[in-house]
């Protein structure tokens, strides 16, 4: 396992689209991806998605492979419980975790170090290690909790990356405001992409 990878762990807020089309990108930049899909997650798969994707990370792993093209051995896929992966330790941590999308319960998990389950360890640990962590937060209106857990974190250098899609580039689909937004969270990682134009470009 190559600790020069991304992790990414889609939890069940609406927006399952910005996580899908960031495992595409991801995969496409060639980058390695350990993946964890949280059961709400798949819930809001099958109601916002016409993808039949397998409940068990086992069935999971061929079948995103297949559908992005991805190398063999590129996508890792981990459950919940599977404490034995390399993002439950220090020692295997990828070099940046992206949550999205991400609800507030697990901005609040994160935010008090719960570590109940994979992901919110492999959060914990991206923090306790100086790792870029990504939280991908798409709940609308904000609570003061909500506001003092994204503070919380943000003082602990995380990133919190509202799914808020911009306008100036005239989108004219749904897959460009989701372009938009998974746009901003590749450059926060240093992957290049031409999803759409820089401010000020022609």
């Amino acid at each position: 396992m190559s600790r020069d990878s991304i992790t990414l762990a889609m939890t069940g807020a609406s927006g399952a689209q910005y996580g899908l089309r960031l495992l595409q990108c991801l995969l496409e930049s060639g980058e390695q991806v350990y993946l964890m899909v949280s059961s709400p997650a798949q819930v809001v798969l099958a109601m916002e998605t016409e993808l039949k994707v397998p409940s068990s990370p086992k069935a999971m792993q061929p079948f995103f492979t297949a559908l992005y093209n991805a190398a063999p051995d590129q996508l890792k896929v981990y459950g919940q419980e599977q404490w034995s992966s390399p993002v439950a330790s220090g020692s295997g941590a990828s070099r940046a975790m992206v949550v999205c999308p991400c609800t507030s319960a697990m901005l609040s998990a994160v935010a008090t170090g719960a570590s109940r389950s994979l992901m919110e360890r492999a959060a914990d640990v991206a923090i306790k290690e100086a790792r870029k962590l990504i939280l991908v937060h798409r709940e609308t209106p904000l609570s003061a909790i909500h506001l003092e857990n994204m503070l919380t974190l943000a003082r602990l250098g995380v990133t919190i990356l509202p799914a808020n899609p911009g306008f100036y580039q005239e989108p004219e689909t749904i897959d460009d405001l989701v372009d938009f937004v998974v746009a901003r969270i590749l450059d926060h990682l240093a992957i290049a992409h031409t999803l759409l134009p820089r401010w000020g470009d022609d």
